[in-house]
């Protein structure tokens, strides 16, 4: 067994990185990797890969429902008009990661897509714009590794710092990218990889 894998008793090898418990099994084998398109679902998984940073993803993942529920479903224009007095209470709302910083971060992320989409652009499109030549999707197993960065993640990075979103480091996004399907970094021998190549 590589040191990518664990062998579970179900069977099958999956990606290490999804231990044992259950919910966190079952976002490996449903969720990570999978295509994610439109702009709600997008600001979604933006917002919450910006959340989990400094943090465990499981940390986040076992808090979701609590953050759809504390931000109205990531409903955009919802978020946008977020006030001091919603950010306050957002603060006392033990279900989410209580940081001033990215709350704050995610107000103006709603503000700035909803500016975007009134040019006529979509959030979608933009980051699916930076997502690596499918010959480079999914990295050869010879070589496999879980990087943290790519030359993707690092342009799409400084596009969305340009256009005014935060907590959109390189890594962040690199691991918004693994997470939407722009690459397969399931390991080698975990059976998503081929599901999903």
């Amino acid at each position: 067994m590589s040191d990518f894998l664990r062998k579970h008793e179900d069977g099958l090898s999956r990606c290490k990185w999804a231990g044992v418990d259950e919910l966190y099994v079952q976002y490996h084998d449903e969720e990570w990797g999978v295509a994610v398109a439109g702009d709600q679902e997008m600001f979604e998984r933006i917002t919450l890969e910006g959340f989990q940073a400094g943090l465990s993803w499981i940390t986040i993942l076992k808090r979701r429902e609590h953050f759809r529920k504390a931000f109205h479903n990531f409903n955009i224009k919802k978020v946008a008009k977020l006030t001091d007095s919603d950010v306050e209470a957002l603060m006392l709302n033990e279900g989410i990661i209580r940081n001033r910083a990215k709350i704050l971060s995610t107000i103006r992320n709603a503000q700035v897509v909803l500016d975007l989409q009134k040019q006529g652009e979509s959030i979608s499109d933009i980051v699916w714009s930076f997502a690596p030549t499918r010959s480079k999707s999914t990295s050869p197993a010879s070589s496999f590794e879980w990087r943290a960065t790519s030359s993707e993640s690092d342009a799409l990075s400084k596009h969305l710092k340009k256009l005014g979103f935060g907590f959109v480091g390189s890594t962040t996004m690199y691991a918004l990218m693994q997470a939407t399907g722009f690459v397969n970094d399931h390991a080698p021998g975990c059976f998503r990889r081929k599901e999903l190549t």
